[in-house]
């Protein structure tokens, strides 16, 4: 059993290997290493340890140059670039960069904003929150606010170039990174002949072909809390599957918890207690989504699901009533597969 303990939730993989897996000629092989702030774990199935090393240290390579692209905290990294470039002027950047730029402001619009990465102001302040322990001011939580919002970034596809209108704005890959480069890693274990893995970057996975003589791989939703009981098991083939929420990474002040999780329209940390389970095709979607859902909440973050092609959710909230499991439609299915 591996569990994956992201600093949002618990999500717990299930790897079950038989002796039958010799008749494949196929071993299993593990690799961790840290990036982008957090744990990435690779479990593969190749046929010798030298296949599987040189294919997870070429992911691992990749994963490392998205992060030296995509980092806000690296002042050096191309995202830092672009946000202190002169407001107006058109910079022509990277492929990677100018493709998760596409993917953010897609869904920045289809949610009014509830999901946006111009929001990087507002994440300073509940940064700085989180290890002071005192709540931002709120005239600074307004300066943030005028220099947050998905309208004022713009991207040219013809110039593969991106623009911001206005001085101050900062960019937060924060919610969509981590899926983005389990994404990209996964291609490079495929370019490999590496046809069943997993990928692990705290909450968000990613995983290809089942593991041999298995149906998919078995994942595990971790309750809200660690003394609750969780039923809920999926497996998982060719999918991607990320948990948002605030278990670990929030503040408390004056009595009110606050999520790491910032609303972007508003400014402020989350206050509800909720996690949220997103399963899709690809884990940029699948990080973005929970990231969405949760600023959404529970209804119209239900209803973006359902509007969205082969995507379920599973959305976990402490209630009156205690914590409380809703599911999308298709949750079901996923748990009969």
């Amino acid at each position: 059993m591996i569990l994956l303990r992201s600093t949002l939730f618990a999500v717990v993989c299930l790897l079950a290997v038989s002796p039958s897996d010799l008749a494949f000629n196929l071993s299993r092989f593990e690799f961790v290493e840290v990036h982008m702030g957090t744990q990435f774990k690779i479990v593969l199935y190749a046929k010798d340890e030298p296949l599987a090393g040189r294919a997870a240290q070429a992911a691992f390579q990749r994963i490392a140059r998205l992060d030296a692209i995509m980092s806000d905290y690296n002042q050096a990294s191309e995202l830092n670039r672009l946000c202190h470039s002169p407001p107006g002027k058109p910079v022509r950047i990277s492929r990677d960069l100018f493709r998760i730029l596409t993917i953010s402001q897609r869904l920045a619009a289809k949610t009014d904003g509830a999901f946006d990465v111009t929001v990087g102001a507002v994440v300073r302040l509940w940064r700085r929150a989180r290890r002071t322990g005192e709540l931002p001011d709120a005239d600074k939580i307004k300066q943030a606010l005028a220099v947050t919002g998905y309208t004022l970034l713009h991207l040219d596809a013809k110039t593969q170039s991106a623009w911001l209108e206005r001085e101050g704005v900062l960019l937060d890959l924060g919610g969509i990174a981590k899926g983005y480069a389990a994404d990209a890693a996964m291609q490079v274990l495929q370019q490999y002949g590496v046809q069943s893995a997993l990928i692990a970057a705290g909450g968000d996975i990613v995983v290809s072909h089942a593991p041999p003589h298995q149906r998919g791989w078995i994942i595990e939703i971790a309750p809200l809390k660690q003394a609750e009981q969780s039923e809920n098991t999926i497996v998982i083939t060719d999918a991607a599957i990320s948990t948002s929420g605030d278990t670990e990474q929030s503040v408390e002040i004056n009595g009110i918890r606050y999520s790491h999780i910032v609303d972007p329209r508003t400014g402020i940390g989350l206050i509800e207690q909720i996690a949220v389970t997103v399963i899709t095709r690809k884990g940029v979607d699948a990080d973005a989504l929970a990231t969405a859902v949760s600023v959404l909440g529970m209804e119209r973050g239900l209803k973006l699901i359902e509007a969205t092609e082969k995507t379920a959710a599973l959305i976990v909230k402490k209630t009156g009533r205690g914590v409380e499991l809703f599911a999308s439609k298709r949750w079901q299915s996923v748990q009969k597969k």
